[in-house]
């Protein structure tokens, strides 16, 4: 079953009952609705006047849901995650951490490989030269120690927006898109992450002391280009300049539900997450060498 991910952008009060989640507007009706914690996946909470039951907290968190908390511009700034998320969470954290150097080195090797790959595939569907990026996967080696991902992703966004433009935290156009499908994007790696009974800290490449989600960060990373797709097509993109509106937004919801092709079979990208940290666990206990990414194909 795909999880379902809820956006509350208007004031609420937010509580629980008979594992439903109680949705109480504060408009004039006072509208009442219910739905099943269990179908939930993702929860984010927009208004700065929404009310929420610490029961509730609990339940969501005891059902792996990943709640998301915005910040004065509307924009993602926190994500609350439970400490138990599988039922050998101990054993799995040792086995992550006790991960040898070549190991992990080898993990981001594939990994960059298939970021780079996805990123081809964007551009050729977007009817534009992907050469230069589909040698750079040739040249990937072990830990990416010659910076070909920094390369490829020079190349891949001068050729979607142009020579001047520059990845950031910028509010405008098209940063702002990009960079709520990002926190997105993290959110649904970091609760799989956690449900396959990893450390989301502990990264294979990602080290920053100050970032509490570096495996996040490094296992979205070939996932990226799905976002980037998505908000290439949002409506009325050229005319947002200011940052993102409430219609972007909705699409940009839909990512978790955008189908993906992973082993060959469609899934959803909620799902589809789930089989990569699955393998990733199976790489770090010596089961398996290869971690499972999905193939971009629009």
């Amino acid at each position: 079953m795909v999880k379902r991910t809820l956006h509350f952008s208007n004031p609420a009060y937010l509580s629980c009952k008979n594992q439903q989640l109680i949705v109480e507007l504060k408009n004039d009706e006072r509208t009442i609705k219910s739905i099943p914690i269990e179908d939930l996946g993702i929860v984010i909470l927009e208004h700065q006047q929404i009310t929420i039951t610490t029961r509730l907290l609990e339940l969501l968190l005891e059902n792996n849901v990943a709640i998301i908390t915005c910040n004065g511009k509307f924009m993602p700034s926190g994500m609350f995650l439970p400490f138990e998320g599988n039922s050998e969470q101990t054993q799995r954290m040792r086995t992550q951490l006790d991960a040898s150097a070549p190991l992990k080195k080898q993990l981001w090797q594939q990994t960059v490989k298939y970021k780079i790959n996805n990123q081809a595939q964007v551009l050729m569907h977007l009817g534009e030269n992907n050469e230069r990026l589909i040698h750079l996967i040739s040249e990937v080696l072990s830990g990416d120690t010659s910076n070909c991902e920094g390369q490829a992703a020079s190349h891949y966004w001068g050729k979607i927006y142009g020579g001047n433009f520059v990845r950031s935290r910028d509010p405008e156009t098209p940063n702002a898109q990009l960079n709520y499908g990002y926190a997105i994007l993290r959110s649904v790696v970091a609760r799989s992450l956690t449900s396959s009974g990893m450390f989301p800290s502990m990264g294979i490449f990602h080290r920053n002391k100050y970032n509490a989600f570096c495996l996040a960060d490094d296992i979205m990373e070939p996932y990226r280009p799905f976002v980037d797709w998505l908000v290439l097509h949002l409506p009325d993109l050229n005319e947002s300049e200011t940052g993102l509106t409430k219609e972007q937004k909705i699409e940009l919801l839909k990512l978790p539900q955008l189908d993906v092709e992973i082993n060959g079979l469609k899934r959803p990208l909620f799902h589809a997450v789930s089989i990569t940290t699955a393998s990733l666990y199976k790489c770090f206990a010596g089961e398996q060498r290869k971690i499972h990414y999905p193939d971009f194909n629009a």
